[in-house]
């Protein structure tokens, strides 16, 4: 890897079609023996070399036949339509994987286990979330539509907080856990209404995530 320098903080949401939880988390199997996912990030502050980048947001959606770690994945990148030629090609860099250090960050990772990466899409990026309440919303309308949830107690309908923290993992060290939903109707079609999300204060580099 030719050594890069770039730093993204802010909120990232993500869901996937696993119940609560998601095994893979834990290196466990998924839940419906193949794995669908979106995420996507509003960037509070965040630079790629001496491209600033603060204010924009990225979405991709994620589709693998089996485990995330057997491969013959697919994705989608979405990038802001605000974004100038130079800032997409600098997110469009970070998403890729290739300007990270080699199995260090999520973009790393899912990059690996593709077997195709569909055209990018620049398009408007609705986002909204809450880290304490744990609810978000992804939107690129006629592409995907996701929200994150809390999740609830099935007796008396409470809120069930969850906080992660992985030591040494690659998307980020504490998530507040909460369910998801998504349908998309794009190059990846997915769709569930009831499945896995986490909600996360992104703060990542080349070489990992710091939070």
């Amino acid at each position: 890897m030719t050594e890069y320098d770039w730093r993204l903080r802010g909120l990232e949401v993500n869901t996937c079609n696993c119940s609560w939880g998601c095994p893979c988390q834990f290196n466990s199997l998924p839940t419906h023996g193949n794995c669908r996912a979106v995420g996507a990030m509003h960037i509070d502050d965040g630079y790629f070399g001496d491209v600033r980048l603060d204010g924009l947001r990225w979405a991709a959606l994620f589709a693998w036949p089996g485990a995330v770690h057997e491969g013959n994945g697919e994705c989608l990148p979405i990038v802001d339509e605000r974004a100038d030629s130079r800032q997409r090609d600098a997110l469009l860099q970070i998403l890729s994987g290739e300007t990270s250090e080699p199995g260090a960050t999520h973009f790393s990772v899912f990059a690996s286990t593709m077997s195709k990466t569909h055209d990018p899409i620049f398009a408007p990026i609705e986002f909204e979330a809450d880290y304490e309440s744990g609810t978000g919303r992804i939107s690129v309308p006629g592409v995907v539509e996701a929200t994150a949830s809390p999740i609830r107690n099935p007796v008396d309908g409470s809120v069930h907080r969850a906080k992660v923290q992985l030591v040494g993992g690659f998307e980020y060290k504490e998530a507040e856990f909460v369910g998801g939903s998504a349908t998309s109707v794009s190059a990846i079609p997915l769709r569930w209404d009831e499945g896995h999300g986490h909600i996360v204060r992104t703060d990542i580099t080349p070489f990992g995530p710091l939070a």
